[in-house]
């Protein structure tokens, strides 16, 4: 039934009528058509007149034919139109002039063969199709796929995908993308490479599955059907094949123009190759089996490289290569048995074989000769009674060859497909699977035989399960929609179905003929008369009596019944097979493949992979026949075909529909009547009539309000319900009620409302359109209007203003003249007046000049004699004045003289008076009798200490007999001499610290004489007159200055001394250790000497060494070779010395006090005497020290006296006598100047004594002595105030050192205690060496400790000297006293700084059993978010300063362990956390930060030339960590490609929809009608859709975490390239596969937002990173789009503007741009030609 016109008018509406030729063509209508009218006016597209006759009863009006803009739809379902010239005419367009060979028609893919290799299989197509909706890309294979595969994750239901079509439609070669879409997008994460063996099975079946028909050069003579299983994450893990119909007759016979199965022509082609000479194979042209067609090759095709894709895949498959010869071996042998020739003997009733090719076929199979040529030429009956053998005529022994040919065939075919399902089979369990399933169309011939009939009852069952699907689909889509569902009518083939398979169909007759001993083809075909005469689908031939004709779905087919029984049958004789089984090849091969001959299954059977899907046919099965049958060829493929319509029932279906375009196989050549012959049988045709039967045009409220918002009313659009808006638009535009219908989702249309609904869109935008063009063109005129008005008050202006000028200028002119007249005659008479002035100046000049002069003399003259007079007047006055004041001074002289002996007179007197005497003593007695008792105190307590002193003598000389005792039985224990060079060591060690002590004394009684000589100098200023006391100051200092240069002659000389005692003691030490000849400790050749560090052991004093040379001669005079003496004994005697020195200091310290208390006082002769009563008990206690000291020295010396062994060590003994003598008369020199500095004291205190006579006798004279005196006095009271302090400040310090060195004495007289008690326990020998160590190790410490303090030290003042040359910088740069104080200020801050900035080493110390916590922290449990606010890539540097560490005390495995933990945390941080940007964002900061510092410190030159010396400092010394930075830039470039892969899969999703489908411009794009498939983004009202502020928003995201985490700048750049670059090629892959978005609206989208994301990078200084430039090609695209593209400039701009597009995809998007609106024009072809022709003269790419 034809479509209804529009209402009103039909005047130039295209419709479409029939034609002989091109099946349907296009013509318009020019007269209007009225009820009644028999035919209509029309004009075809050839510009013809044409009348086409209507039908008035049936009323049939011709069809109408869809707007322009609905045509190239890549959704047949989307045409508003929907019936079979529509459907032709849009494929027809879309594969001729857009070169798409995909179609959707609903939810089949048209996919017409294009018979040309087209790019668009490449595996970048794959991944642009993976993961993306069915929906969103334009129709392909990897679509469908894509699909199947994510419904399956999705719904977790098998999927099937059904590809079906003649032959040579290219079901073979869209199955195998299908697959091969599947393996790669699901492949196996394991090294079992399952996908590729899937692909692999595709050649090895094509070789003995396919062959060349005369439509076909790679036909599928059998249908498969391939399971490809997945596991529960959908990665492919095994694949199972079943197989259908294989025509076995084609080994045996083939027609005019085709050829036998590929394999037989590969292996011919290869017989040459050495290991296939056993075969006995020549040409194909030499065998009958491979001849009959004539033509043994393929144009393009070699079959021997075939051959080896063959062999390649066997061995992928693996096929053992033994088992790969017998399988050719077998087809070698098939060969052979063709070329068997018979000769008929007995009349024709008997043959026998003469041909070699029997041996060949004997030999290659390993059976018996004779038993074969017999069983080929003879038949076994079997009867009730009895058995025997019958020869057969040549004709039944050619057809017992040829049926003995195709079982070997079908059962090698069968082997090699169960050899495949093994391969292909897994142990994982299956969790759900998609079939792949390619199998041979509707087929029609001029001679159709059982083949075409099993074919064509295939493509009943597919049919009729496709349509009961989309029937199901459409009813779920109504019901979902709430739409009122109405029973469409659709085609049901039932009826032909039941008349192939239900009881006593075609199959069940033909199985009973065949039982039938002598049954033929003409009595089936009979009964088949007889019993189906009556059904519609079956009819009989006119003509013949042998053949039948079915009434397929498709057509109606005529079968020839000849040769049904036979193939039915497929009849192989059991002799021949016994035989075959009997085969003695190696392996065994060929007789398994007939083992199971009667247990035969058919053809194909689940595997286990499959045993868990429970499958059911959707309707009940029709009840086969009751009798048994025997397993024929009808009743095996029936019932494999029932197990496939199981299966394929228990999956979710998607099908492809392969159209062959033409006959002879031509690229894009398109024959419509064998198209439309296709469309008819592949049911495309059926789809469309169901679709438009209901509402076949589906618009979501979304996308129509977007599309025909132009038609509605301003106060509709103020509502917010979208659903409302539309349903109120489609009221008023559409009166019919039935003809839309509103869902919940979706507004559906019956066929034809979309068009009317676009010619009203396109009316009103047209009136619009002439609207705005009417108001364009009324601007232009009143533009152009304006311009002209404009123009002429210009040209009005410029002449008059000419005019005005030219009149100006005469006037000026004029008056110029006038003013030139004037001024010449002003010229003249100003001259002449000026000539007679000037002169008359000159007279006057010369005459007042003569004046003047004469003035002048006269003056000069009258100065001068007044100078005369004033020098004598004043010469008279000086001489009265020099008299007067001569005779005044000497009446003053003598009168001052009478006045001061006067005053003398009087002075003496009150001097002698004992009024005065008391006056100066006052309060002197109270401070006598003070004195007095404290010093009767200190007698007292000096009593106390002698009588403990006598008390520790006693115990002294108890302990001396002791020790005399233990030394004497020392001395019979015949000790060794070690301990006698000890003992001399010690005492060098001792005298040594004497020297050092004595050293100190000097200095503190220089102190003390220094500090009692200021004293006394400030009482005599304060008594003396100004002579004496100068004059005693001159004496003092040039006194002081001697004794200065005398002191310091002396100190060099001991310093001197001091140096050659530590040598002496060195080379001691070094025959000491030759003479020893112990192992034991030796001491260590390193830099830290003990002889540089001062012993903190307490020395004695001076006085007690005076006499240790009185000891040393007796020593000499005995003749003593060895001094030996006991270590215990010395500590001992040490000990009681040490004692004894404590308490002479503690007196001295008192005395000190005393002497500072005496010095307040004004008293010099009671501060004499305390002084000299002090000095007095020190010299006694000294002489006492000294007497305790001989004692033991001469007790030494006895003792050594009894020991003259070892005279080994007689020169290290002489030479350290030597020594000693030195030492001691330099401590005699010291002992001297002590007692010369006691007798200068003691001269002062007398000079103290007479200074009190001395000033009372002076003479005071004049008032000049006194006002000195009295300035004097007040500049020392100052001097002295200051001194105090000072010397307070000093004593203070002083005090605390010595309780500091008091205290630290204490602490080692316990550790001396506790080393006397541990020593005295050990041996001597021990004794000597444990002490030598201790020696030792304290002296190294004191070393050690002295080299920190310098070093300390030496930073202080580097620190100090900078701080100071900053502060200095900053004094000059800052005047003023504003300037002053901020300098001051800044002083401050910079000095807080500078105590911040400690001289640190950059190292962090840990403990190795502490690492795994340190990683646990910095790595592995450590959140971005907790260290935020701190350093950027603080794990980084911490672990930096870890690594300092361990080098610095060079620690190898500590490096090794923590580099390894390091590494081996980030890479587990990183796989925890593969999905977190932040996460992996921080750890590739903090990693590259690391490769950063160990480049910097650990010898990278490139890194190493911008360091400052501080930094070189904090460089590795002992480790080259270069392997460590391999593997550190190898992590960072993986986290990197982590990071990329993170950020490209949230992008990803957003780019399509941000970029190319949101609407940035408002109301710029409109949506066009959209079929089965709508676009994904447009669903639920567009709310899954992203905006381009989205992708906006993650970039900032993105920046922010990188820059706040510290990410090196050209990391980031770098990133956002890549991101940028990714999101072009998305853009763009997408704008290349989808039709919807290449137009002009999407063009001007595009640009603005390429726009906005420009403008971000210059927002974020991204300018430099060179993302911008991988926006080009987008750019291009885009302008692309908005070009006009019409003319050959129009393509000569282009190919010039886009550079950075290939001419390919410039081709591509011209093919895809598609208006959206009327007024748009499609591209040209002859445009598109134009760019190809421009490009390749440019060489454009």
């Amino acid at each position: 039934p034809s479509l209804g016109f529009p209402p009103g008018g039909v005047r130039c509406t295209k419709v479409w009528i029939p034609d002989p030729d091109e099946v349907w063509r296009s013509a318009e209508i020019i007269k209007d058509y009225k009820e009644g009218d028999e035919s209509l006016h029309l004009k075809l597209e050839d510009e013809t007149l044409y009348e086409y006759p209507v039908d008035l009863q049936g009323n049939e009006l011709p069809l109408l034919r869809n707007p322009d803009i609905l045509v190239g739809e890549n959704d047949l379902t989307a045409l508003s139109y929907l019936h079979e010239p529509a459907v032709l005419h849009n494929l027809k367009v879309r594969f001729l002039e857009s070169n798409h060979i995909y179609t959707y028609c609903g939810i089949v893919l048209v996919a017409i063969n294009p018979y040309e290799q087209l790019p668009i299989y490449e595996e970048d197509v794959i991944y642009a199709y993976s993961g993306q909706n069915v929906g969103d890309m334009d129709p392909h294979i990897f679509a469908v796929a894509e699909e199947a595969y994510k419904q399956m994750a999705r719904d977790e239901k098998n999927q099937s995908i059904i590809v079906s079509g003649e032959s040579g439609a290219g079901k073979t070669i869209s199955a195998k993308y299908a697959m091969r879409f599947l393996a790669t997008v699901g492949g196996s994460p394991s090294e079992t490479n399952i996908e590729a063996k899937v692909l692999a099975s595709s050649p090895i079946m094509e070789a003995i599955g396919n062959a060349k028909t005369t439509r076909n050069d790679n036909s599928s003579r059998f249908g498969k059907y391939i399971q490809i299983g997945f596991d529960k994450r959908y990665h492919i893990i095994g694949a199972n094949l079943r197989t259908y119909l294989l025509e076995k007759s084609r080994v045996v016979f083939q027609a005019e123009d085709e050829r036998n199965y590929h394999i037989f022509y590969q292996l011919c082609a290869s017989a040459n190759l050495p290991e296939f000479k056993d075969l006995a194979l020549t040409c194909a042209e030499d065998f009958f089996y491979t001849s009959q067609g004539g033509d043994t090759s393929i144009s393009g095709v070699d079959d021997a490289d075939d051959f080896e894709k063959t062999r390649h895949a066997f061995t992928l498959l693996g096929v053992k290569e033994s088992h790969q010869m017998t399988i050719f071996r077998i087809i070698a042998a098939i060969l052979h048995l063709g070329n068997l020739e018979f000769q008929a003997e007995q009349g024709g009733e008997a043959c026998s074989i003469l041909d070699e090719h029997l041996n060949n076929f004997c030999s290659l199979l390993g059976v018996e000769h004779s038993q074969m040529q017999h069983w080929l030429c003879h038949r076994k009956l079997v009867t009730t009674a009895e058995t025997y053998v019958k020869t057969m005529s040549p004709q039944l022994v050619v057809n017992a060859r040829n049926s003995l040919a195709k079982h070997i065939y079908a059962q090698l075919f069968k082997w090699i497909v169960q050899h495949i399902n093994k391969a292909l089979h897994t142990t994982v369990k299956q969790h759900s699977f998609i079939g792949v399933l390619d199998i041979y169309g509707f087929e029609t011939f001029e001679v159709n035989s059982f083949e075409q009939f099993c074919i064509n009852y295939a493509n009943e069952k597919l049919q009729q399960q496709f349509n009961l699907h989309v029937f199901k689909l459409e009813q779920e889509e109504y019901m979902k929609e709430g739409i009122p569902w109405t029973l469409i009518d659709f085609y049901d083939n039932q009826p032909c179905i039941d008349l192939i398979e239900a009881k006593l169909g075609v199959l069940d007759l033909l199985d009973e003929e065949c039982k039938v001993p002598k049954g033929t083809d003409q009595n089936w075909a009979q009964k088949l008369y007889d019993r189906h005469a009556g059904s519609q689908h079956f009819q009989k031939p006119r003509m013949s009596n042998t053949s039948f004709v079915i009434l397929h779905f498709a057509d109606k087919v005529e079968y020839q019944s000849e040769g049904f029984l036979e193939k039915n049958r497929d009849t192989v004789y059991e002799e021949q097979i016994n035989i075959l089984k009997a085969s003695k090849v190696k392996y065994q091969m060929v007789a398994s493949l007939f083992q199971d001959e009667k247990d035969a299954a058919p053809t194909t059977s689940v595997t286990k992979g499959t045993s868990k899907i429970s499958v059911r046919s959707a309707r009940p099965v029709i009840k086969a026949a009751s009798k048994e049958h025997k397993k024929t060829v009808g009743h095996q493929f029936r019932n494999s075909l029932r197990l496939l319509m199981e299966t394929l029932n228990a999956t979710t279906p998607h099908y492809v529909r392969c159209i062959k375009p033409n006959d002879k196989n031509l690229p894009f050549k398109f024959d419509p009547k064998r198209v439309v012959q296709q469309l008819r049988a592949c049911g495309v045709l059926e789809t469309i009539r169901i679709s438009a039967a209901g509402f076949p045009s589906r618009w979501s409220y979304h996308d129509f309000f977007n599309r025909y918002r132009v038609l509605m009313k301003k106060r509709d659009l103020s509502k917010y319900d979208k659903k409302q808006i539309c349903q109120t638009l489609l009221e008023d535009l559409i009166k019919d009620p039935d003809k839309f219908q509103v869902g919940r989702t979706k507004i559906f249309f019956r066929s034809g409302q979309v068009a009317y609904l676009e010619k009203v869109r396109a009316a009103k935008l047209r009136a619009a359109t002439i609207m705005i063009q009417k108001t364009v063109r009324g601007w232009l005129q009143r533009a152009k209007y304006k311009r002209l008005r404009q123009a002429a008050i210009i040209i009005q202006r410029y002449t008059r203003g000419h005019l005005a000028r030219r009149l100006a200028e005469h006037r000026r002119r004029t008056r110029a003249a006038i003013i030139f007249q004037k001024q010449y005659r002003m010229l003249r008479i100003l001259r002449a007046f000026q000539r007679v002035r000037n002169a008359t100046i000159t007279i006057q000049a010369f005459a007042r000049g003569m004046f003047a002069r004469r003035i002048y003399h006269k003056i000069l003259a009258e100065h001068k004699a007044t100078i005369l007079q004033k020098y004598a007047r004043g010469w008279l006055a000086r001489t009265h004045f020099h008299r007067i004041r001569g005779a005044t001074i000497v009446l003053q002289c003598y009168y001052r003289r009478m006045k001061a002996r006067q005053e003398l007179k009087a002075l003496k007197i009150e001097a002698r008076s004992a009024q005065h005497l008391k006056k100066l003593n006052i309060g002197m007695e109270n401070k006598v009798v003070q004195l007095q008792r404290k010093i009767d105190e200190q007698n007292k307590e000096y009593k106390l200490l002698n009588e403990q002193l006598s008390a520790l003598t006693s115990a002294h000389s108890s302990e001396v007999e002791k020790l005399k005792k233990e030394l004497v039985q020392y001395q019979q224990s015949h000790q060794g001499d070690g301990s006698q060079l000890v003992s001399f060591q010690e005492e060098l060690e001792h005298l040594r610290l004497e020297l050092e002590k004595a050293h100190g004394e000097r200095k503190v009684v220089e102190d003390s004489y220094v500090k009692e000589k200021d004293l006394l100098r400030k009482v005599r200023l304060s008594r003396l007159t100004l002579y004496e006391l100068s004059q005693s100051m001159i004496e003092e200092n040039s006194q002081m200055k001697k004794e200065l240069e005398e002191e310091r002659s002396r100190y060099q000389s001991l310093v001197k001394e001091y140096s050659r005692l530590e040598q002496a003691y060195d080379n001691l030490q070094e025959e000491m250790t030759v003479i020893k000849q112990t192992p034991g400790h030796r001491r260590s050749p390193s830099n830290q000497s003990s002889l540089e560090s001062d012993s903190n052991y307490p020395s004695i004093s001076t006085s007690e060494i005076g006499d240790t040379e009185d000891v040393i001669q007796q020593a000499e005079e005995v003749g003593v070779e060895k001094a030996a003496m006991d270590m215990t004994v010395f500590l001992k005697l040490q000990k009681r010395v040490r004692d004894l020195e404590q308490e002479r200091k503690k007196l001295q310290t008192q005395l000190e006090k005393k002497e500072q208390e005496s010095k307040k006082s004004q008293v010099g002769d009671v501060f004499s005497l305390i002084l000299i009563f002090h000095r007095q008990e020190l010299e006694s206690e000294n002489k006492k020290l000294k007497n305790e000291l001989n004692e033991l020295r001469k007790a030494i010396a006895d003792r050594a006296t009894q020991n003259n062994s070892s005279s080994d060590v007689q020169d290290s003994y002489n030479l350290l006598l030597n020594q000693l003598k030195s030492a001691n008369e330099e401590l005699e020199v010291r002992k001297e100047e002590v007692l010369i500095l006691r007798t200068q004291i003691m001269k002062a205190a007398q000079q103290k004594g007479t200074g009190k006579i001395t000033v009372i006798e002076r003479h005071i004279g004049q008032e000049d002595a006194i006002e000195a005196y009295q300035g004097m006095c007040e500049t020392n009271r100052l001097l002295e105030a200051q001194l105090q302090d000072q010397r307070r400040e000093h004593e203070e310090e002083v005090e605390a050192l010595k309780n500091q060195v008091d205290a630290i004495k204490e602490e080692m007289e316990k550790q001396q205690q506790a080393l006397l008690q541990t020593t005295l326990q050990l041996s001597p020998e021990v004794q000597v060496e444990f002490g030598i160590q201790q020696e030792i190790t304290r002296l190294t410490n004191e070393n050690l400790d002295l080299k920190e303090m310098l070093e300390n030290l030496e930073n202080n003042e580097k620190k100090l000297n900078k701080q100071l040359k900053i502060y200095m910088k900053k004094v000059k740069d800052f005047e003023g006293d504003s300037a002053v104080e901020r300098s001051q200020h800044e002083r401050k801050m910079q000095a807080a700084v500078q105590r911040k900035e400690k001289d640190f080493q950059g190292m962090l110390e840990y403990y190795k059993e502490d690492e795994p916590l340190l990683i646990r922290n910095l790595i592995t449990d450590l959140k971005p978010q907790a260290v935020s606010a701190t350093v950027p890539c603080l794990p980084a540097y911490i672990l930096y300063m870890c690594i300092r560490h361990a080098d610095y005390i060079n620690d190898d495995q500590k490096v090794h362990s923590l580099l390894t933990s390091t590494i081996n945390g980030v890479k587990k941080v990183l796989k925890k956390h593969n999905e977190d940007f932040e996460m992996t964002s921080f750890w590739l900061a903090n990693t590259c930060r690391l490769l950063h510092c160990l480049k910097q410190y650990s010898g990278d030159a490139g890194f190493m030339t911008q360091n400052t010396p501080k930094q070189n400092e904090h460089c590795l010394k002992n480790f080259d960590l270069t392997e460590y930075r391999q593997v550190l830039s190898h992590l960072s470039i993986q986290i990197y490609q982590q990071l990329i892969k993170i950020a490209e899969g949230i992008l990803q999703p957003m780019i399509a929809s941000a970029v190319l489908e949101n609407e940035s411009i408002q109301g710029l794009s409109g949506v066009k009608p959209m079929g089965y498939r709508n676009r994904s983004s447009s669903m639920a009202d567009g709310d899954s859709s992203y905006s381009l502020d989205a992708i906006i928003r993650q970039l900032n995201v993105f920046h922010s975490i990188m820059c706040d985490q510290g990410l090196d700048p050209e990391i980031v750049q770098q990133v956002f390239k890549q991101l940028f670059y990714m999101i072009s090629a998305v853009a763009l892959n997408n704008l290349l596969l989808r039709k919807d978005v290449c137009s002009w609206s999407t063009g001007m989208q595009l640009r603005f937002n390429i726009s906005q994301l420009e403008e971000w990078l210059h927002g974020k200084n991204l300018q430099q990173s060179g993302a911008a430039q991988t926006l080009e090609p987008l750019i291009q695209a885009a302008q692309l789009l908005q070009l006009k593209k019409k003319t050959s400039e129009d393509a000569e701009a282009i190919c010039s503007l886009c550079t950075s597009l290939t001419t390919q995809q410039i081709v591509k998007i011209l093919n895809l741009y598609t208006p959206m609106n009327e007024f748009e024009e499609r591209v040209t072809v002859a445009f598109i030609r134009d760019i190809q022709e421009e490009a390749g003269k440019g060489n454009y790419s």
